[in-house]
């Protein structure tokens, strides 16, 4: 022991000597700290939501200044305490603390300590990389010695505090209380504080997000070392580590509006200079309705974890072969409150399983997960088939094991008694789009499931194909070149020949036919080979100047494929087309900047809507009536449950690649999206009617008020109508009431009505 005593003190003499002389080495070349005496928070950018709440900054500084004298004391000392305890006695750099370090890293032969100061810790966050190096760390201290001689403690203190990073995006103690407790640092309390301050040595371990109970055994531990500094009583810690964690929904709030946030930074990056944004004090007001984003955003997540559910359990996220259970069983937490949102999912560690039920701890306490709460993972997906197979009675023992890890979510809270839901991170994504008819504002913008997952905006850059759901746009186009809602299409085989395969024989969705066909039902009910037809007689040529005029920009098929929508488009194109329907034939240009102001309140620009009329108001009424039927009698069905004027149009393209459902109110537009990065297929029968409309009604259903009537406009008349014909009809009990342009009328009277076909074909919609 004499010996190791010795080999102790000969290698701290020759690292503390060659830690004096690198510092004497490098001291000559560090930055100037008088810039951190003059230092004042740069302005950056201010963004807000069309109520005029913050929703976002863009500065190169993160965070939110706060003054030390708004920091409770609470806040202080459990930074301090954890941290630096004698950070208030030593002049940059704690000796001892370093000595402790070095004699505990040669004992267990290996880095566990640290010796860092909060004064080399600010040093490090303004000037230094964070690269492990011997160099880096005599640079660091140089620094603290010269930033203790020309700051006080309480300026150190207030930099440091704005400065050091505590997880999720959170800059500073003010950021951090925010994002954790949904309040400002001034009102957080012991507990609150020590749980914060035990984040700045591993925010991502140590998050309550992630992992509360490794959040809580740091608040327990930061509470300790105050406790044993004298900042507080054993009163006061055990008071403290009894205190419920409420944890703020406000990450999800900032999280939903991320995509919108990155979609005006480039708007704003395509106009200013980046000193400008960065530096100037901008600010920035948007057309962004929060309570929509955020409903969006949860409608989105959901639908596609229904999907995902429909594909199949694809197995646990990991299986830790060493937990011990007992110990984990033991230690959990029934004092600490699970404040969770509709959606949310949390990992869990599997502890116990039988055929019916499992207990599973997450966030710190122990919940019970009952077979049919897991009845979906039932199917196993088999990723070679693309397809699940089904267990026969069904038992939780087949599908989990003690150490398994998995999602859950929190089904119900009774006392102690928490049941949960077995969840999966879903594989698929989306987009969800949605505008305010006449001005083009963007209300909505979810470009994915996740910011945090993917930043990638699908909404925005994602070109994928719309399939059935640019049919409204052909019909529109007939509607312009002739065509009436009562015209009548031969629905039958046909075939064209030529192109790559030779001939091309297009379908209906259910390989049948239904001869004389309106083009109402055939809308209504996505009739593919009517849609050709119509195309062949209307003319490639028109529909691809029709869609230009609408909006639609990029390359398009001049050929007769572009009838089953095999161009290619991005949610927001998509929806800002059928906005021209739903706003009486205007075209706008989506805006999501109505103004914005420099650092003294001048206006530097106001982005006013400038409507053009690019096809008539009967055009636009007529094709919205004929939507309307898609979701009365055909694909659109779905929408029916939100018991209010609907006008949409699903759509699937080949192989099940992309589900679309696009639709509007009077008062909104909005369009939904779901497939595959990769392009792979979403699945046999995953139509834009069984995925994307539901994500679509549950949105709309949280968004929209009282129902509203689609207007009609001058020059629109109705005539009662022979379904079977679209000629005019003498028999009223069998007739149906169709619109027309004034002097469009049938001129003829069926001689005899049918009603059979158009029954049999309302019953017979297709689903894509």
């Amino acid at each position: 022991m004499k010996i190791k005593f010795i080999i102790i003190l000969a290698i701290l003499s020759i690292v503390l000597g060659t830690f004096a002389g690198g510092y004497i080495a490098v001291s000559m070349g560090i930055p100037s700290i008088e810039e951190m005496k003059q230092y004042s928070p740069l302005g950056g950018t201010k963004i807000y939501a069309d109520d005029d709440v913050l929703i976002g900054e863009l500065k190169f500084e993160r965070g939110i200044f706060v003054p030390i004298n708004k920091i409770p004391e609470q806040m202080i000392n459990s930074v301090i305490a954890v941290e630096d305890s004698r950070f208030w006695r030593h002049k940059g750099i704690d000796y001892l603390a370093i000595g402790r370090a070095i004699i505990k890293d040669i004992l267990y032969v290996q880095l566990r300590e640290g010796g860092s100061t909060i004064t080399q810790q600010l040093a490090k966050v303004m000037f230094l990389t964070p690269e492990k190096t011997l160099k880096r760390k005599l640079r660091e201290a140089a620094l603290a010695i010269k930033i203790e001689k020309k700051l006080d403690k309480k300026e150190i203190l207030e930099l440091y505090l704005n400065k050091v990073y505590f997880g999720h995006g959170a800059y500073g103690v003010e950021m951090a209380s925010r994002t954790y407790f949904g309040k400002s640092v001034e009102d957080i309390t012991l507990s609150e504080a020590a749980l914060i301050a035990g984040l700045i040595k591993a925010p991502s371990s140590y998050s309550p997000f992630n992992n509360l109970t490794k959040a809580k055994e740091r608040q327990k531990i930061v509470l300790s070392r105050m406790e044993e500094e004298g900042f507080i009583k054993r009163s006061e810690k055990d008071n403290a580590l009894k205190q419920p964690i409420y944890l703020s929904s406000m990450r999800k709030d900032i999280e939903a509006n991320n995509y919108f946030i990155e979609y005006v930074k480039k708007y704003l990056e395509s106009k200013y200079s980046e000193d400008t944004i960065y530096k100037k004090g901008l600010k920035v007001y948007t057309t962004l309705d929060r309570n929509a984003q955020l409903s969006a955003a949860k409608s989105l997540q959901e639908g596609l974890r229904v999907f995902d559910k429909r594909k199949g359990w694809r197995g646990p996220l990991e299986n830790k072969k060493n937990v011990d259970i007992e110990k984990e069983m033991e230690n959990k937490d029934f004092t600490t409150s699970l404040v969770t949102n509709p959606g949310d999912s949390f990992s869990g560690l599997v502890l116990k399983v039988n055929k019916k039920d499992a207990l599973i701890k997450t966030r710190g306490v122990i919940g019970k997960l009952l077979v049919e709460d897991a009845k979906w993972a039932s199917c196993i997906y088999e990723p070679k088939k693309g397809t699940c197979k089904v267990l026969k009675d069904f038992k939780l023992t087949q599908i989990l094991y003690p150490g398994d890890v998995v999602r859950v979510s929190i089904k119900s809270i009774r006392g102690s008694d928490v049941r949960l839901s077995l969840e999966q991170d879903p594989e698929v994504e989306g987009a969800l789009v949605a505008l305010e008819p006449g001005s083009g504002f963007i209300k909505v913008l979810i470009g994915g499931y996740n910011f945090v997952r993917s930043e990638f905006n699908r909404a925005v850059y994602a070109k994928r194909q719309p399939g059935s759901a640019f049919k409204p746009i052909i019909y529109a186009a007939a509607l312009d070149n002739g065509f009436t809602p009562a015209s009548t299409i031969m629905d039958e085989p046909i075939t064209y020949y030529g192109g790559p395969k030779g001939q091309w024989n297009p379908e209906n969705y259910d390989h049948k036919h239904y001869g004389p066909t309106r083009l109402r039902e055939a809308l209504a009910l996505s009739r593919n080979v009517v849609t050709v037809k119509l195309v062949e007689s209307v003319g490639v040529g028109k529909i691809i100047d029709f869609a230009r005029i609408i909006g639609i920009q990029g390359e398009m098929p001049r050929d007769l494929t572009i009838a089953l929508g095999s161009l290619s488009i991005t949610p927001l194109d998509l929806a800002s087309t059928y906005n021209v329907f739903a706003s009486g034939g205007m075209k706008v240009t989506p805006i999501a900047v109505k103004y914005v102001t420099d650092s003294k309140g001048k206006v530097l620009e106001s982005n006013e809507p400038e409507a053009t009329e690019v096809i008539s108001p009967q055009t636009a009424f007529l094709i919205t009536s004929i939507m309307e039927d898609v979701v009365q009698n055909g694909t659109g069905w779905r929408a029916k449950a939100l018991g209010k004027p609907v006008a949409g149009k699903t759509g699937t393209t080949n192989e099940y690649r992309d589900a679309w459902f696009v639709g509007f109110t009077p008062s909104l537009v909005a369009a939904v999206w779901v497939g595959f990065d990769d392009m792979r297929s979403l699945g046999p029968q995953e139509t834009g009617a069984r995925v994307a409309s539901p994500i679509w009604v549950s949105f709309m259903g949280s968004v929209l008020g009282d129902p509203e009537d689609f207007t009609i406009p001058e020059g629109i008349e109705s005539y009662p109508i022979d379904p079977a014909t679209g000629l005019l009809s003498q028999d009223e009990s069998a007739a149906i009431k169709e619109y027309f342009k004034e002097g469009t009328e049938p001129k003829q009277y069926a001689p005899s009505t049918s009603i059979g076909k158009i029954i049999g074909n309302i019953l017979t919609p297709d689903f894509d």
